[in-house]
């Protein structure tokens, strides 16, 4: 089924980005020491719908294609990387809403301010019990959890009577609770080095009923909805396309304030400025081209995918494998500039109140997600060869 989204309603989310970027970029100190997005910032972002891009039209969302929800995520990014991660969080998680019947959708998602996040990893255990289940476990690494109204956390299924729940495939079945976030006993466990502004906190929760409406299957078909062209595309794929937006995002901003500096600045003991020093003037090309290259390679392929499957075609494993590997290799890529960015930028760049540390900091953070680890292109290789591949995450 075509998106049938318009190009208006794509460039009107880009605008809505765009004009919500200077606020999350005054706030930018006051994420950081906060360790979470500030109320003004949320207000922002509410304002603008930007967490209800990945909503199904019925829940009163965009459905926006996966190609521009990149391009607004890597719009925010260059503002505050921070307030793109929790986006990009929120987007995957929203995306569960097509799988759910219309009444449970609307009960989590129909407040203006609903925003649903969640942990990784199979980390919980549901039993089947009458009309749902019960739920224990603990989950860590949910960004956005300390915003977000609702939480979810991927559980293995057992019955009732303790076995396994077996899945078509052959595996033991496994889904996503979802409850609001005041039923969960939260973890203050967020103090890191880099996108400290995500909140990315833990939760636990032990033997609470969980309705069976209130309960996804993201990956099985037959669960599925609503079935527009979004939804047909797997959650790995769209946190794949957008995180790797933040780290062009983050790389792109960078960029722009190591030109902005070169404009102005001498380095200690050198004859010349940096703006007429050939070393730099050849690098600061350099990283333009690499930068882009990286942008463009991955768009491309995230733009003939999204015609390729809203034209009707299926998302084939070689689809999945290309956005793969062109979001590894972007997010790779981007963590690359940033790291010559920081060195150009001299002493500068060790300030706090200058706006290299924190970026180094935070694309740091970034290309330690799995979205970017050097597995990935071990796996998109093995697959290219025929090889058996564990495709979870392609």
């Amino acid at each position: 089924m075509s998106s049938e989204i318009p190009a208006s309603s794509s460039e009107a989310a880009l605008e809505k980005a765009r004009a919500v970027a200077p606020i999350l970029r005054a706030a930018g100190a006051e994420i950081e020491a906060a360790r979470a997005l500030t109320p003004g910032v949320l207000t922002a972002m509410h304002d603008a719908e930007l967490f209800r891009l990945t909503l199904p039209a019925r829940n009163n969302g965009a459905e926006l294609p996966v190609p521009q929800l990149a391009q607004v995520a890597e719009i925010i990014a260059g503002a505050d990387a921070s307030a793109a991660w929790c986006l990009g969080q929120s987007f995957g998680c929203a995306m569960s809403a097509a799988f759910m019947d219309e009444g449970p959708a609307r009960e989590v998602f129909g407040a203006r301010e609903a925003v649903l996040a969640w942990g990784a990893g199979l980390q919980g255990k549901m039993v089947a019990t009458d009309g749902g289940y019960l739920v224990s476990g603990t989950w860590r690494f949910a960004s956005g959890s300390h915003h977000a109204t609702w939480l979810g956390g991927h559980s293995k299924v057992f019955e009732a009577d303790g076995s396994p729940r077996q899945a078509a495939t052959g595996r033991q079945a496994s889904r996503t609770a979802l409850f609001p976030r005041d039923q969960a006993e939260m973890a203050d466990d967020w103090y890191v080095m880099g996108l400290r502004g995500t909140r990315s906190e833990g939760y636990t929760v032990e033997n609470m009923f969980i309705p069976e409406g209130l309960t996804v299957d993201r990956e099985t078909v037959a669960e599925r909805q609503v079935h527009a062209t979004l939804f047909r595309f797997p959650t790995t794929a769209v946190y794949a396309s957008v995180f790797s937006s933040v780290a062009l995002g983050i790389a792109q901003s960078t960029l722009d304030d190591l030109l902005a500096l070169g404009r102005e600045k001498k380095a200690r003991a050198a004859r010349t400025s940096m703006r007429d020093s050939p070393v730099f003037q050849t690098k600061l090309a350099e990283l333009e081209a690499q930068l882009g290259s990286a942008r463009a390679y991955k768009h491309g392929i995230l733009t003939e995918v999204w015609k390729t499957v809203d034209g009707g075609g299926d998302l084939t494993m070689d689809d999945r494998a290309r956005i793969r590997l062109a979001t590894t290799y972007a997010i790779n890529e981007a963590t690359a500039v940033v790291e010559q960015i920081y060195r150009l930028a001299g002493s500068t760049a060790i300030f706090d109140n200058e706006p290299f540390e924190r970026r180094f900091r935070d694309i740091h953070a970034v290309s330690q997600q799995v979205q970017g680890r050097a597995s990935n292109y071990e796996t998109v290789g093995r697959f290219m060869l025929g090889l058996d591949v564990d495709t979870i995450f392609m």
